[in-house]
């Protein structure tokens, strides 16, 4: 009886999650949590096709001013995320840059704001299972100089604002209490989602480069929620978000 080896079962061929094969992607993937936020980076490209829709990971391809993209949903968390990554690296995409939803923990981000990650706080328990806590979870460099960059431009252009510093991934929504998230705030963290940490650390351990841009959903210190009427601006945001992405990887020609 031979043990299964993980780091090398269903390397090329269709993958069991994402159920996707070489050939099918791009060089460069854009990651939103939700897969009805695919369509969204869809929006943006020409000869749209849908390739893949299995579980939690929707997955569209198309053409952004010459270049190829991907899009993949990673679903909620940082379990799922980790898959989404190893499984599209198998197939062939090398950067990532993940485009999702976070909330604030600093006063005077407003819904709609953008959110460039400098570094997660490993908050979660998959990274865990990967390296010490000690090892930091950090995005590519220039991938995310590049994304600041136009992250600035972009939310100047439309009268919002772009911020940038270390974020957080949680693993558990509901057990973000008011003492965990005024601690966050006094550590200067920027923001609070669920996906980065993973995405970094994998990306990091495989020679793959990832960044991060977050539209910010709420403000947990200002008091701005999801459950006030703040959606029409997030949806904008995340509009931004992905513009901000497409014009990274077609200036790094990711």
């Amino acid at each position: 009886m031979a043990t299964v080896d993980k780091s090398t079962a269903g390397v090329n061929t269709r993958q069991y999650h994402v159920a996707l094969a070489p050939g099918e992607v791009s060089s460069v993937a854009l990651l939103p949590g939700d897969p009805f936020r695919v369509p969204l980076v869809a929006e943006f490209l020409t000869d749209v096709k849908e390739v893949a829709h299995n579980r939690e990971h929707r997955t569209m391809t198309g053409w952004y001013k010459g270049r190829h993209i991907t899009a993949t949903s990673t679903g909620m968390g940082c379990p799922s995320t980790a898959i989404a990554v190893e499984e599209l690296a198998r197939v062939g995409v090398t950067s990532f840059i993940r485009v999702g939803s976070s909330a604030a923990v600093q006063p005077g981000i407003v819904p709609g704001d953008l959110l460039v990650s400098e570094g997660s706080f490993r908050n979660d328990g998959t990274t865990d299972a990967y390296l010490p806590k000690g090892f930091p979870a950090v995005p590519d460099l220039e991938l995310t100089t590049a994304l600041a960059r136009h992250s600035e431009r972009i939310a100047t252009d439309a009268g919002t604002t772009a911020h940038s510093g270390i974020s957080v991934s949680d693993d558990a929504f509901y057990a973000e209490t008011p003492e965990w998230i005024e601690q966050l705030n006094r550590m200067g963290i920027l923001n609070v989602e669920m996906e980065a940490s993973a995405l970094f650390i994998v990306a990091r351990l495989r020679g793959l480069r990832a960044a991060m841009v977050c539209a910010c959903s709420s403000n947990l210190i200002d008091g701005a929620s999801l459950y006030s009427g703040v959606k029409p601006a997030l949806s904008d945001g995340w509009m931004r978000s992905i513009e901000a992405a497409l014009e990274t990887a077609v200036e790094l020609e990711l």
